[in-house]
Parts: C-alpha cells; sequence; structure tokens
C-alpha cells in the first residue's frame, strides 16, 4: 500500500536527491551524472512513497524488490537509499574511493538495501522474471517486483527474452520502467539503434504500457499509482519520459554528461541550478 506522501513533499525529496547526486559525483572525482539525475524523481517517488520497503529490517521477505537494472546510475540509488536511512549518509563521502562499499555500479553483497547487483546491462530485467516468478511460487503474492532500466539499454536482447516471459507467466507483481531519456553512451538513441514506439513494443509483447513525464512528480506519482493499482493479468511497462541531465542547465540534454566530472565551479553552478528548481 502506498504510503500518505504528497506530491509536493515528492518535488523537494528529488530535489535533494538531485543535491546529494551532484554532492556524490563530487566526492568521487567523477559519475555518471546525466542518467542519474534524469531518474531521480521515479526513484524518489518508489522510495518515498510507494515501494514496501523497512530500513530497520531491509531483508523482510514480504517486502517489495527494486533492481536498478541501469546499475550505472549508482550515483542516484546510493544516495537514495541513504535518504531512506539504509545507509548512512557520511557515508556517500566514500563512493568510488578504495576500499568503499559503493563502486560505479551497485553490489548486493555490500549495500545494505540493495536487492541486485547489476551494471552488465539486459540482466535486470531477466531477474525480475525469476524473482517475480519465485515469489509466486512461494505464496508472497502482495510484493511487487520493480525494474528501473534505461532506454539505449533496450538494445539488449536478453531484455525482450524477458519481456516475452514476463507475459507467458502473467507476471502481474512485476513493473518495468524505462528511463526514456533518448540519449546512451554514443548519442541519441533514435540514431544509434531506434527504439520507438516503445511503448506499442512492450505491449505487443503482452504487456501493459503507461507513459509518464519522469521529470514531472505529478505524472510520475500518477503513473506508479496506476501501476500499483492495475489488477489485471499481465506485467506492467512505464515509459518516463526524461530529459538527461535534468536540473541542471549546463548538463541537459547533453551526451558528453553520460559520464563526467566538474571543477569546483561548475559544482557550484550545478547546486546552484537544483536549489532554483
Amino acid at each position: 500500500m502506498p504510503k500518505n506522501v504528497s506530491v509536493d513533499e515528492l518535488k523537494a525529496k528529488a530535489k535533494e536527491l538531485r543535491i546529494n547526486i551532484i554532492k556524490t559525483a563530487n566526492y568521487a572525482g567523477s559519475g555518471h551524472v546525466g542518467g542519474s539525475l534524469s531518474c531521480a524523481d521515479m526513484l524518489t517517488a518508489l522510495y518515498f512513497k510507494y515501494l514496501n520497503v523497512d530500513k530497520d529490517n531491509p531483508d523482510m521477505f514480504e517486502r517489495d524488490r527494486f533492481i536498478l537494472s541501469k546499475g550505472h546510475c549508482a550515483l542516484a540509488y546510493v544516495p537514495c537509499l541513504a535518504m531512506a536511512g539504509f545507509v548512512p549518509m557520511s557515508s556517500l563521502e566514500t563512493f568510488n574511493h578504495y576500499e568503499s562499499a559503493y563502486g560505479m555500479h551497485p553490489d548486493s553483497r555490500k549495500i545494505r538495501g540493495c536487492d541486485a547487483s547489476t551494471g552488465s546491462l539486459g540482466h535486470g530485467l531477466p531477474m525480475g522474471v525469476g524473482m517475480a516468478l519465485g515469489l509466486r511460487y512461494q505464496g508472497v503474492n502482495d510484493a511487487k517486483v520493480v525494474v528501473l532500466m534505461g532506454d539505449g539499454e533496450q538494445n539488449e536482447g536478453s531484455v525482450w527474452e524477458a519481456a516475452m516471459a514476463g507475459a507467458h507467466y502473467k507476471l502481474k507483481n512485476l513493473i518495468a520502467i524505462v528511463d526514456r531519456n533518448k540519449l546512451m553512451i554514443d548519442g541519441p538513441t533514435e540514431s544509434v539503434m531506434g527504439i520507438d514506439p516503445i511503448d506499442k513494443k512492450y505491449e505487443a509483447f503482452g504487456w501493459y504500457a503507461i507513459n509518464c513525464e519522469g521529470n514531472d512528480m505529478e505524472s510520475v506519482d500518477k503513473a506508479l499509482a496506476e501501476a500499483w493499482a492495475y489488477d489485471g493479468d499481465k506485467p506492467v511497462a512505464i515509459i518516463s519520459h526524461t530529459e538527461k541531465g535534468y536540473g541542471v542547465k549546463r548538463f541537459q540534454g547533453k551526451v558528453p554528461w553520460h559520464y563526467g566530472s566538474m571543477n569546483s565551479d561548475l559544482y557550484k553552478e550545478a547546486i546552484a541550478d537544483i536549489e532554483a528548481l
């Protein structure tokens, strides 16, 4: 059952997460800032309203599961877990440092509250199918499995094999979210390997598809509410239309900011842009 949290409260948390993304990238010296900023609203809504998870009992069996399939955006995921109380905020200062629990991709053996080690793109949805099917077999009928993917990741054949399996097994407890920021490491997705119309493709594979504006919290909240309330026999795909680097003017819609580092002036500029949102 989603928590009673307002859109305004979620907006404030998303702004806080974006600031923590920039701070963590600064601690690390660099990071995947573009895709981390684009998915910040969705991560915020999931962890502060929709996911049934417990910071005091992160391994409770009846919990919802979350898989960050676009594992290179641990720069957003780890600060979100810290804000939600799973790991200490002070530990963000170690991000990607020697012997830190946090690398550029998440390791479930080291990060409290992390359900899956990810980073090799195309693996998250197959894992999600396995988790969702396993929960059904074990009689955990109310828990959901949520997988957040990148749009460039849709080029991976394993995504579509998993999509077929999810529909075949009628995994209504499975929600796949595509962060549709339209850019990947090599350039615009439609130039590198076109994926549109992505919503129609998921529907053709037997999924229930929902579109939302992923950098508009009201739209994100509405889409997740619809996904949580869905009572059909299909898995749900949310196409979250975002802008890479959203919140920092210098980063928005820029391919080079898939991964980058900031000098002190750019760091201050990025924080100021987010504070002005």
